[in-house]
């Protein structure tokens, strides 16, 4: 049985934690293997809804094991604070596995993070203000705090205290800001060790077992392509690497073992935070795309920026993620439109440009060049077939499948858990 990786394929908030939830009903573990809690799933599951940011969507499947690997930054006060809200709704999360190598948010990396944007004033980059980028700097710098140290307090203070040589020098006199103390941080960190003893272990090994023994694991990505730190928008991204490699690095389970790569697009575009986004619209349109789409941040809720469908971006997520699958969501969300543009290209400064320009100022000033499809007005949600949808939502489906060099396996016509279409008549559409 394979190994599945699941990214978004645009700026973030595609409906990855639907499709990881769907999925997750026929796997054994799904994986979290990048970012923190600045990012999160909306679970519909019935009547009621799951807001989750830094547990794995998979938690929500009985049978499923689900994990936090080493590539993730964990924010212990809200691992418990996710853990307890599920508890209180019935939901059991005791099979819950974190990385002993997982490197933990301390109260000092909160705090740097805001004091930052602030300081960058209008060169802000638009974080959550959660901690995430001081910690993954941190990781880097080799000051960080592994899960694993908190159950050696002398070793867990040693590393607060040569962290905080650095950043309390920061804090007091570059952004006049109190001094944080050694005990004030070990404090707040050792309260959780007994309760996360039963959880942390060393989850490569758990997994690498796990695909040896047949099991199916997948791997669910935080963020998306365009966020990534290395492929995305630099420097409007995230601090971790959310594209189809980071769940090689973020789990410890080797590239060789990942049998296919699904990537996770909305039928149009959106955006949080700063940075360009060529499609974006200011206009009506724009203002309907967030009305029906509830377009307002899991974890931030932050209104998202809007756009329509940027083909650009979603040929660039397969090339540089490899992906084998597109899963296009929130269809529905277009119902009613007469029109649909289609970004299919960009023009910058009279230059058409059919790839992602890799120079910053190049994107920064592309214009998008559309094609036109028509729209429906046929209510879709109760779509289970490919060959329910209108014929006009049918063809644009598939023109968005080939503009986008990725076949759609799966199509989100509606939030709740079963409003999807897995495409196996997308075979005889296709002509195949």
């Amino acid at each position: 049985m394979p190994g599945v990786v699941i990214v978004g394929a645009q700026w973030g908030d595609e409906g990855k934690g639907k499709a990881t939830d769907v999925l997750g009903s026929r796997v054994d573990y799904v994986v979290k293997f990048n970012g923190g809690n600045n990012a999160g799933h909306t679970v519909v599951i019935g009547d009621q809804k799951f807001a989750l940011h830094l547990l794995p969507s998979g938690i929500l499947t009985p049978d499923v094991t689900p994990v936090i690997g080493n590539g993730v930054v964990v924010d212990i006060s809200v691992l418990f604070s996710e853990i307890d809200a599920l508890l209180e709704r019935g939901v059991d999360p005791s099979k819950l596995l974190i990385s002993n190598a997982a490197h933990v948010i301390a109260p000092y990396a909160r705090t740097l993070d805001n004091v930052t944007e602030r300081f960058l004033g209008k060169r802000k980059i638009g974080t959550t203000g959660r901690g995430i980028g001081p910690a993954y700097a941190d990781k880097i710098n080799r000051l960080g705090i592994r899960m694993g140290d908190l159950f050696d307090e002398q070793v867990l203070r040693d590393k607060i205290e040569g962290s905080l040589e650095q950043k309390n020098h920061l804090l007091v006199k570059v952004y006049n800001r109190r001094a944080i103390s050694v005990d004030e941080v070990a404090d707040e960190l050792l309260q959780y060790r007994e309760r996360l003893a039963p959880m942390v272990t060393d989850t490569s090994l758990v997994l690498n077992q796990a695909l040896d023994r047949g099991e199916t694991v997948l791997f669910e990505g935080g963020q998306a392509t365009m966020l990534d730190v290395d492929h995305g928008t630099y420097p409007f991204v995230t601090s971790s690497n959310a594209t189809a490699g980071g769940a090689s690095t973020g789990s410890g389970v080797g590239p060789t073992r990942i049998d296919s790569v699904i990537g996770i697009v909305k039928a149009y575009t959106t955006r949080v935070g700063e940075g360009p986004m060529p499609t974006e619209l200011f206009d009506e349109n724009g203002e309907f795309l967030a009305r029906v789409g509830h377009e307002y941040g899991t974890t931030t809720g932050r209104p998202r920026r809007c756009g329509w469908y940027d083909a650009v971006i979603a040929r660039y997520a397969s090339r540089i993620n490899g992906l084998t699958d597109l899963v296009l969501t929130k269809l529905d969300v277009l119902t009613g439109l007469e029109e649909i543009p289609v970004c299919v290209a960009y023009d910058v400064n009279g230059t058409r440009y059919e790839e992602l320009p890799q120079d910053q100022a190049d994107f920064a000033a592309a214009t998008p060049i559309y094609e036109y499809l028509p729209g429906w007005t046929e209510d879709i949600s109760a779509a289970r077939e490919f060959s329910d949808l209108p014929q006009t939502a049918q063809d644009y489906v598939l023109a968005l499948e080939k503009i986008s060099n990725c076949r759609v396996s799966a199509i989100g016509v509606g939030p709740g858990r079963d409003e999807i279409i897995v495409n196996h008549d997308l075979l005889h559409a296709r002509g195949e």
